[in-house]
């Protein structure tokens, strides 16, 4: 039986400037854009168009990339938007890495067991409805990077998004579709059933023109009087009030506690590569260098040359520790002790060392990385510079949580509402709508973030950035991050052909290799053989990246060809 997942996240890479090949996704070829002042990809040519706007009217990356994530949240709301949370990681022209967290937070009334009924986990209430929100970080975090970092006020980045909203666009094939899966949860609330279904309750079709009024208008508010109007104003007092009356948690109160964070990006090694990556709440940043510094030990190369199976059997076992070990120890760090060694090189060949090369193996539970006790990752905020329109790189991953979030618009306001309180563990070793399991680092608690997958990561060489890559598709954000840099670093191959590689996951729990269709086909029996529980992947997520072009000076922008996005670039 194929299996399919629930899409999340908007990823948004973009950047200005101052082999062995394995079977391409579905056969198609990813949009790829090439440019010397700036590059940009999204996963929605409207959105890609409101980036390449900014940028011709003299903004830089950080500008570009806030206008665009804004966009995204008006033509790809089911995946995004200020409802929800982001993680924005920045390489600026003079070398200064930056993390801005706008993860969502617990409300201050959420409790641990909230989900728990008679001693048993509820799912639904933590995915659909009200208690299913949690406090929306995006819109605080989009406007300390402008604030910081960019050249053009959030009022200025905003104007695109409000046009979209009000004018209207072509709904598509890719929203009807989200919009008819969604169809009878849309239809319990009633202001998000006016955007998104006819006045008969029917899904809306790829021709329609989908116009928000209501969104068009919070987004107007917030250019006029500016966050404050959504965190401390009317926005935050109108969604307080309906969640009282329809049995949420989340209130005013919430919204004025809410503060984005600086933090200091997770920074590895791979082959003489320096890898970026965002720290704790994300566990995207710790796992993508994990996963890297297990693969470290093994040639991966000549592997991959003479026996692709056995490059699948071993990548997998390497993500089946990894994930193991994510489902105990990380969470958010203001909360739990997150330990540093699980970057750690030593720790890597410990874990390398338990992989057999020709059979697969069971990993029982968690390792133990050194000093696991006392080298802990950072809880306090640390700083961030200007950026300007020569050698800064940026990437933004944002999102509601699953299609839709929460599904809940509340009334006049046009804004989806996340359910990211699904990412907490409702219960030690209960998943999540997505099957992964967690511990009590991630246990709910008032104000913490929950743990997330989404990985921006930022590879540098002498220096140098030379690929900034970003995914959709929950857990799977993680492995298709990695394997975007096992392609470019290990096999050479150039960008677009390294975004379009068929894909494939393990996350320990359930203890099954996810295949895209093409490998399952080719490669399954083999590594049924080796002792695999192998499973039909329809659709492993959606990347999105940047990068540099042979010549060593061109800037590239890949779209992933699995979901209809664009590069474009000058």
């Amino acid at each position: 039986m194929p299996t399919t997942i629930n899409h999340r996240c908007n990823v948004l890479v973009l950047a200005v400037v101052g082999g062995i090949v394995l079977v391409f996704a579905a056969g198609i070829q990813a949009d790829t854009a090439t440019g010397s002042r700036y590059v940009v990809a999204t996963g929605h040519p409207l959105a890609t168009d409101v980036a390449r706007g900014v940028f011709e009217d003299g903004g830089n990356a950080v500008d570009a990339a806030v206008a665009a994530a804004l966009a995204l949240g008006v033509v790809d709301s089911a995946m995004s938007g200020i409802g929800g949370g982001c993680f924005i990681l920045i390489r600026t022209a003079d070398g200064e890495l930056i993390a801005v967290d706008g993860r969502e937070t617990a409300p201050a009334a959420a409790t641990k067991n909230m989900y728990l009924k008679d001693g048993k986990p509820d799912g639904d209430k933590s995915q659909v409805g009200p208690l299913a929100v949690a406090t929306p970080g995006a819109l605080a975090a989009y406007d300390l990077a402008l604030t910081k970092c960019g050249s053009k006020s959030l009022a200025t980045v905003l104007q695109p998004g409000i046009a979209l909203a009000e004018d209207g666009f072509v709904l598509g094939k890719t929203n009807a579709e989200h919009i008819a899966i969604e169809r009878d949860l849309l239809a319990r609330y009633p202001a998000t059933a006016r955007v998104f279904l006819d006045s008969n309750g029917t899904a809306r079709q790829a021709t329609d023109i989908l116009k928000q009024p209501d969104l068009a208008k919070t987004y107007r508010e917030i250019a006029t009087h500016g966050t404050d109007w959504f965190y401390n104003g009317p926005f935050a007092e109108r969604v307080g009030a309906w969640m009282k009356t329809n049995g949420g948690i989340l209130t005013k109160q919430d919204f004025a506690d809410y503060r984005p964070r600086i933090r200091r990006p997770v920074v590895s090694t791979y082959r003489g590569h320096k890898i970026v990556g965002f720290p704790p709440p994300s566990s995207g940043g710790v796992h993508v260098a994990q996963i890297l510094n297990i693969l470290e030990t093994f040639d991966v190369a000549e592997v991959a040359a003479k026996d692709q199976a056995t490059f699948i059997h071993l990548t997998t076992e390497a993500m089946k520790r990894a994930f193991a070990d994510r489902a105990y120890w990380l969470g958010d760090t203001e909360f739990a002790k997150v330990p540093r060694g699980l970057i750690d090189k030593s720790y890597a060949k410990e874990l390398a060392a338990q992989i057999v090369r020709h059979k697969a193996t069971q990993v029982e539970k968690h390792g133990t990385p050194p000093r696991a006790a006392a080298d802990l990752f950072d809880h306090h905020t640390t700083h961030i510079a200007a950026a300007d329109a020569a050698g800064n790189w940026v990437a933004i991953t944002a999102t509601i949580n699953l299609r839709f979030g929460s599904k809940v618009i509340v009334p006049g306001t046009g804004v989806l509402l996340n359910n990211e309180m699904d990412d907490f563990s409702i219960q030690p070793r209960v998943p999540n709508a997505f099957g992964l399991v967690g511990a009590e680092a991630n246990a709910i608690a008032p104000s913490k973030r929950p743990l997330s997958s989404m990985s921006p990561t930022i590879v540098l060489k002498d220096g140098n950035p030379i690929l900034s890559v970003g995914a959709a598709g929950g857990p799977r954000i993680i492995t298709q991050a990695m394997l975007t840099i096992i392609h470019q670093v290990d096999r050479k191959l150039d960008l677009p052909t390294a975004v379009a590689q068929t894909r494939f996951h393990h996350q320990w729990r359930p203890d099954q290799l996810f295949l895209e269709k093409p490998l399952f086909e080719k490669y399954g029996k083999r590594l049924e053989s080796l002792g695999h529980s192998v499973a039909d992947l329809e659709f492993a997520g959606v990347t999105q990246a940047v990068g540099v072009a042979a010549d060593g000076r061109t800037l590239i922008g890949v779209a992933d060809p699995r979901y209809g996005g664009k590069a474009t670039g000058r």
